[in-house]
């Protein structure tokens, strides 16, 4: 029963949400809960740097084929699929809620869930590290310019606008960490619960601010229990559609069981924790809370289908399971 049960992060995610709803920070507060948010993400993204191993990246890159399929999984498939459920049912969600879903797709895969299930599942550990870490440094850039393509936001040189920003507030801080890893890698790789937890709080940090301002601009009037049910609906239909097209295609193209393994639980994932600083400073503070109210979600669900799948996957095969230190998501 437990991998049916939200894990205790997204659990602190909804006491986050509900807490900024009862007591959103308004004002001279709403500016310093602002100023510390931008500081916890850039301390989050420092760390994340700091954490990488680059052994790991040119490890990978013996496998370009089952890498480029991950991304492209990712990348093309994901957008492609959300731009095609909206075109066949447009009158499903509210206009903010597909802005939300469509979000997902430009968004990285994860890293910690994605090797730690295929781990689990006996698939290729080296190679999923390689895969979910190119994906996560490539969303740096690339998810921006989808979110312009996708939603068109900001044009007239909007993309350029939002990869400066994403560049200032999670690039440079991620290249410093990496710069100085030859310093305080071992130390942070022996503090690395201590430091999984300033991940989690400065995650924490950002949504209340941002639904902090979400809520001042009257979020909860706007969201019927029924729309909220439809993007349930949204979401699971986009991740089976995935994981279907990400299993069998990798049959199609002769991958070996190990290689299908990570191109479905790494060509699957959506990063929640790549997700909330992106969404803050890609949208408008009052936009930014009800767009992440789908990537909360598909975050949830992928967690307890993949769950599901990398213990069927495991059944069925005997081999030693092999598993890697994984890097936070």
């Amino acid at each position: 029963m437990r991998r049916w049960l939200p894990d205790p992060f997204i659990l602190a995610l909804l006491t986050t949400v509900a807490l900024a709803s009862a007591l959103p920070a308004t004002g001279a507060a709403a500016g310093l809960v602002d100023g510390v948010s931008r500081i916890a993400i850039g301390l989050l993204f420092f760390l994340h740097g700091a954490r990488l191993s680059r052994d790991a990246v040119w490890a990978g890159l013996r496998q370009p084929w089952l890498h480029l399929t991950v991304l492209g999984s990712t990348f093309l498939l994901f957008p492609l699929l959300g731009l095609a459920l909206q075109a066949v049912t447009p009158g499903l969600l509210t206009p903010l809620f597909w802005t939300g879903v469509l979000f997902v797709c430009t968004l990285s895969s994860t890293v910690q869930s994605s090797i730690a299930f295929t781990s689990i599942a006996r698939g290729n550990v080296p190679a999923a590290v390689c895969a979910a870490t190119a994906s996560n440094l490539l969303g740096i850039l690339i998810t921006p310019i989808l979110v312009s393509l996708l939603l068109h936001r900001n044009g007239g040189g909007g993309e350029l606008r939002s990869i400066l920003g994403i560049t200032e507030q999670l690039l440079v801080p991620f290249v410093a960490g990496q710069v100085l890893r030859p310093w305080i890698g071992a130390w942070v790789t022996r503090h690395n619960t201590l430091l999984g937890l300033v991940d989690r709080g400065s995650i924490l940090i950002t949504v209340y601010s941002a639904f902090g301002a979400a809520v001042a601009e009257g979020i909860w009037h706007l969201i019927p229990p029924a729309d909220l049910a439809r993007l349930v609906v949204a979401n699971g239909v986009l991740l089976a559609l995935v994981l279907a097209i990400t299993t069998f295609g990798s049959r199609l193209l002769g991958f070996k069981r190990a290689e299908e393994i990570v191109i479905v639980f790494c060509g699957s994932k959506k990063s929640l924790v790549s997700g909330i600083p992106m969404a803050t400073v890609l949208f408008g503070a009052s936009t930014a809370g009800i767009v992440l109210l789908p990537i909360m979600l598909f975050h949830q669900m992928q967690l307890m289908v993949c769950a599901f799948l990398a213990r069927r996957y495991a059944a069925g095969e005997k081999a030693p399971l092999r598993i890697a230190p994984a890097p936070a998501e």
